[in-house]
């Protein structure tokens, strides 16, 4: 691939990138300049780009506002990407427990330090944790990001967040990788992760992983939902959460019974 091929590619998956981002998702869409100033790129090869990506259907362009954003098509190849049975069988495991606890339900995998919400399901509360599907936020501070760290060996865990700073997203967000270790640990110990407003202030959340034939952790189920309604149904909900993560896992072949066989990573 020639370097002007390679830096068009790159702008390419930037401004995609930029379409999938919080603003956009707020917005209903981003305007050429508004792109361009996040991707940091000149309006007129955003503009280019753009205008491909439209030819090609990968992106949509409201007529009357002319704001862009990711087409079905785009995201009907998204959903094509991972683990298929996952997908499939994961938005029926979603549903059942949103009747059980009444709260938003998502599926997350980890990507490098970041959690990717993939598949997510609401009971259509007024008040209720912000959808993320196809939005990433960090590992460290979120439940779903702690759930699928459970099977990282120390080492492991210390190069992923080595480079990592940790800030301040919430009241209690843990402050360093030491501080990390010692929730994973509690978590794993437990079953599921829990957090209390390390994501942002007044949400709280909890996350089991899903596994898959070999015992991989392929996902974590998670819900989220405000503290003010959810935070003293946070144990309840844990098992619920776990149990429901199971059986997924068992739908895509897992043997917990082989899996308790098997040492832990670390305990602290």
């Amino acid at each position: 691939m020639s370097a002007e091929a390679a830096t068009s590619l790159r702008r390419g998956l930037a401004v995609l990138a930029a379409l999938a981002g919080d603003e956009a998702v707020r917005s209903g869409g981003l305007g050429v300049t508004r792109i361009a100033t996040l991707i940091g790129r000149e309006k007129s090869q955003v503009s280019r780009t753009l205008k491909i990506l439209a030819e090609d259907g990968v992106v949509d362009r409201d007529p009357r506002t002319l704001a862009y954003r990711l087409s079905w098509r785009f995201l009907t190849l998204a959903a094509q990407a991972g683990d298929r049975r996952l997908l499939q069988q994961g938005p029926s495991v979603l549903r059942a427990v949103v009747a059980e606890l009444g709260e938003t339900a998502h599926l997350s995998v980890l990507h490098g330090a970041q959690v990717l919400t993939v598949l997510s399901e609401s009971p259509g509360h007024a008040v209720e944790a912000a959808g993320w599907v196809g939005r990433t936020v960090p590992a460290y501070c979120t439940a779903s990001g702690r759930a699928l760290l459970f099977d990282h060996a120390r080492d492991d865990l210390d190069a992923l967040f080595a480079d990592v700073e940790f800030r301040r997203m919430g009241p209690k967000t843990a402050r360093d990788l030491a501080e990390l270790r010692v929730r994973v640990a509690a978590g794993r110990a437990r079953g599921y992760a829990a957090v209390d407003e390390e994501l942002e202030p007044g949400l709280v959340a909890v996350a089991a992983p899903v596994r898959d034939v070999h015992g991989t952790i392929l996902a974590a189920l998670n819900v989220s939902a405000p503290k003010f309604r959810f935070g003293r149904r946070l144990s309840a909900a844990g098992k619920t959460v776990k149990a429901a993560a199971d059986d997924l896992s068992a739908t895509l072949g897992w043997a917990p019974e082989v899996a308790a066989a098997e040492p832990v990573p670390w305990s602290s």
